[in-house]
């Protein structure tokens, strides 16, 4: 099958599209024929080396996909071939065919196409596990959101604006502002170019934030350390900045706040019956048109170069998403 191979920890120049065997469903296992991929952040992490893990080389990258179901291994009872999905794991995405475990896999709804399909497990399954099950986001509560624009920053926006919270988002570039609004956004830090403190201070008159949903890391996580609401949460998601910054433990102890890490990915496979149940509640939604998803880019699957460096250098507003059928 077509698909796009890694075959050292060299970046975006160690890909190349060639053919590789055509995969197997074993036992447990769902064979997708895969329509869309879209691309994260952590693929280009992954394809550098710089992830928190490094799979065998030669690899397929690519973390979530949508298309239809090829085959079904032995004791896959809740997919047939035939029936339309989403799909994740740590990679594998951008090719043709995807081989998953059935409990990565979703059903797509009949008003989910593929693009948009492919565009929301990892990001807003991310956000529904930080939002709802890590800080337990209450309706009027305020979060502030880095990296906003972004796919899974975009998605945090949707989906504290769907809870009921006011959304303060940050960006790193004037122009990005528009489509976090148009989100849900309440307000907007662009914190390349204001002072973040003093705008934050501002627009929660003095008491910071209640939900800190970070992407970013480095300066604007050390700025925002001293900036949570009494009885706070910080979520750490990532460090799109390539600065992983560390915390003086008397800043939370002072203002009573939790850092509760985020890790979408290891929490789906430790917890595969609560991760199922949430991709089929944002999907529902998604279907109902309360949350939507955002597809800033559509890229066939031969300038995947291009889609990802969208999303390596932070040009990306929403997912990039390679049409791959």
């Amino acid at each position: 099958m077509r698909a796009v191979v890694c075959e050292s920890f060299g970046g975006l120049d160690a890909l190349r599209i060639g053919e590789t065997g055509n995969p197997q469903a074993a036992a447990g296992q769902v064979l997708v024929d895969v329509h869309a991929a879209s691309v994260s952040f952590m693929d280009c992490l992954m394809v550098s080396g710089k992830y928190q893990m490094r799979p065998p080389t030669p690899f397929v990258p690519g973390t979530d996909a949508a298309g239809v179901v090829a085959a079904v291994g032995a004791g896959v009872t809740r997919f047939k071939p035939g029936d339309r999905v989403a799909c994740g794991g740590w990679v594998g995405a951008y090719a043709e065919q995807m081989l998953v475990g059935q409990q990565s896999v979703a059903r797509l709804p009949p008003a989910v196409d593929y693009i948009t399909g492919s565009a929301v497990r990892h990001s807003y399954g991310t956000a529904y596990y930080g939002l709802v099950l890590g800080a337990k986001l209450q309706p009027g509560e305020t979060v502030f959101v880095s990296g906003a624009a972004g796919g899974v920053g975009l998605a945090a926006v949707d989906l504290a604006r769907h809870l009921g919270a006011r959304v303060i988002a940050g960006v790193g570039a004037a122009e990005k502002a528009a489509i976090v609004r148009e989100y849900g956004a309440d307000a907007v830090v662009d914190y390349a170019h204001e002072d973040l403190r003093e705008r934050i201070k501002a627009l929660t008159g003095g008491k910071g934030v209640d939900v800190f949903f970070d992407i970013v890391g480095g300066v604007v996580f050390t700025a925002m350390t001293r900036l949570m609401n009494w009885g706070g949460r910080i979520l750490p998601i990532g460090f799109a900045s390539g600065d992983i910054p560390s915390v003086p433990m008397n800043l939370p102890l002072l203002k009573n706040y939790s850092i509760v890490g985020v890790y979408w990915g290891a929490w789906c496979e430790r917890f595969p019956q609560a991760s199922v149940a949430a991709d089929e509640q944002v999907f529902e939604w998604v279907a109902q048109g309360k949350l939507k998803p955002r597809v800033g880019a559509v890229l066939p699957l031969e300038q995947f170069k291009a889609a990802m460096e969208l999303v390596r250098d932070r040009k990306a507003q929403g997912r990039v998403v390679l049409q791959v059928r």
